[in-house]
């Protein structure tokens, strides 16, 4: 797999609605963050730890890992000399879509296991990945929707829904409601408590267990989300960070490297190309 670091985090113009990351890690760690669509990660070397709410997976390669919409979750190297992976980030739409036509599911789609050996659907995935990077539009865009189609036919269900039903769950919704409206001005973990009339560690306590980390840690996530939308409209790195509340730009990248797995630079860089043709990635 060779001894270093690289990766690529795209959109090809020609997908629906579909980031796309290939990549290969050795030291890089992924803190807990979360996704507002899916992520479907083809393991192709090495061996990726992935940590949920429900534990510590270990992912080898042919392994896919499915991680559904707003579900924090870590990533780090299982082994000396890390994993490379092939991932597509579809949104929630997309997938819903290819639900529809392709299944009789009711509601919203999830994976009830994050974390399946499935050769067939890894080559697949891999071979978006490839199409897109050759510029052919017809083979990715059939290749994703295959991919995804298997997926929800072979490991696929109904996504359980979450009811916000005690005290505690409401202030973690509201709680996150108000870090989202003072993104750039928070407030302190005790004046939210007091704010919503509970205490600090009750607040602390239900926060994580409704989103999967603590307070301060969501919001990092959050703020690197919507920095991502201002990269992708043209607005220049420092002004972006200081636009989501992060100090200045040093610090929006330290952050934005850590969550997105690319610099904010050549995250903006790559969203700038217009991908007609298609343009060879990293091998």
């Amino acid at each position: 797999m060779g001894t270093e670091e690289w990766a690529r985090h795209w959109r090809y113009d020609r997908l629906p609605d579909t980031d796309l990351l290939r990549a290969r890690y050795i030291r890089h760690t992924f803190p807990p963050h979360a996704h507002d669509g899916y992520v479907f990660a083809a393991v192709t070397g090495g061996v990726e730890e992935v940590g949920l709410p429900g534990g510590v997976l270990r992912a080898g390669a042919g392994s896919v890992v499915m991680i559904n919409p707003e579900v924090a979750h870590t990533a780090r190297a299982g082994a000396p000399e890390g994993w490379a992976y092939a991932t597509l980030y579809p949104a929630v739409g997309t997938v819903a879509a290819i639900a529809a036509e392709t299944t009789a599911l009711r509601g919203t789609a999830g994976f009830p296991e994050p974390l399946v050996h499935d050769s067939e659907a890894a080559r697949l995935i891999t071979g978006v990945h490839r199409a897109a990077e050759q510029g052919n539009a017809l083979a990715a865009d059939s290749l994703l929707r295959v991919a995804v189609a298997r997926l929800l036919r072979l490991h696929g269900g109904p996504l359980p829904a979450r009811p916000v039903r005690t005290a505690g769950a409401r202030n973690a919704a509201r709680a996150r409601e108000i870090l989202l409206e003072r993104m750039t001005d928070p407030p302190t973990l005790e004046q939210l408590a007091a704010e919503l009339g509970t205490s600090p560690f009750s607040l602390l306590r239900a926060f994580r267990e409704r989103y999967g980390m603590p307070p301060h840690a969501w919001l990092t996530s959050a703020r690197v989300r919507r920095a991502r939308g201002l990269l992708e409209d043209g607005v220049p790195p420092a002004r972006a960070a200081t636009a989501v509340g992060f100090a200045d730009q040093p610090h929006l990248g330290r952050h934005f490297r850590r969550i997105v797995g690319v610099p904010p630079g050549a995250y903006q860089r790559e969203r700038a190309r217009t991908y007609k043709t298609g343009r060879k990635g990293r091998p």
